[in-house]
């Protein structure tokens, strides 16, 4: 199968996750409360360091480089947390709806919250992996870019599957990140054929949505069309993740053979190219 074929499956899959997620609007609040969360923690983050600075952010240059990593391990401690919990929350709503109950928001929550554990040791392990790959970056030049971009890439193949095996398989971050590779290498091969379908429907919507409600919002004044803009980018990258993470259990589920509702299998057996 070519580029194109799997290119062409992979839109197919997209859509019909987007039909999932309008089956189920309410789902959508997830990526959302994320979104809001992360906001709310970060800026208590900055306040927090800048009252230690004094207020004075020349204060700020005279920190170490072991406090500006620790800094930063602390903030994908808490980035990788707050993501990782509500996209677990969408990915039990979604395996409520396969398995024909009724998804709700509470029950998503509720779930996640009996998972707290295992996420909070995700986000320290993904944390550890992120404060690595930063510090190579930063300090091996462009041969530092270059590991960093091929590392970073293989582990995001690694760990497509983490999500929902530390929700449903009762296991550790380190076991369950050999059990996605694992699932990666010998079911689905090493190729996403629907990445770039999603990237592509991302970058066409921000335009469109953005773009249209940016234009509309200058006629009345620029600052209104800077708003409306940005919320047009926030709604797609909201919709967006969501249906991501919907794509992301459809595909656990298919794999794991449990029943999938509105995924096709066909699609999904094209999706990656076999080894």
């Amino acid at each position: 199968m070519n580029f194109f074929d799997r290119l062409s499956n992979g839109w197919k899959i997209s859509l019909n996750c987007f039909s999932l997620l309008k089956e189920n609007k309410q789902l959508i609040i997830f990526p959302i409360l994320s979104g809001l969360s992360m906001i709310l923690i970060m800026g208590s983050l900055i306040v927090g360091i800048l009252a230690a600075a004094g207020w004075d952010t020349g204060n700020l240059s005279e920190t170490s480089n072991t406090a500006n990593y620790l800094v930063l391990f602390a903030f994908y401690v808490v980035n990788y947390f707050i993501v990782v919990f509500f996209n677990m929350a969408l990915i039990h709503c979604t395996h409520l709806y396969f398995m024909g109950e009724e998804p709700t928001v509470r029950k998503g929550i509720q779930f996640s919250l009996s998972r707290i554990r295992t996420i909070f040791s995700w986000a320290v392990i993904a944390a550890i992996v992120g404060t690595i790959l930063k510090l190579l970056q930063e300090n091996l030049g462009s041969i530092g870019k270059i590991i960093t971009g091929l590392v970073g890439m293989v582990w995001n193949i690694a760990v497509f599957f983490v999500v929902p095996i530390i929700a449903y398989e009762s296991l550790g971050p380190i076991d369950a990140i050999k059990r996605s590779a694992q699932m990666m290498k010998e079911k689905w091969g090493e190729s996403l054929g629907a990445s770039f379908s999603f990237g592509l429907i991302h970058f066409v919507a921000i335009v469109l949505v953005a773009g249209t409600l940016g234009i509309i919002g200058l006629l009345i004044h620029p600052l209104v069309g800077i708003t409306l803009a940005l919320l047009g980018v926030l709604l797609v990258a909201a919709i967006m993740s969501a249906v991501h993470t919907i794509f992301v259990s459809a595909v656990y589920h298919d794999v794991t053979g449990n029943p999938v509702k509105h995924f096709n299998q066909a699609l999904a057996d094209n999706l990656f190219i076999s080894k």
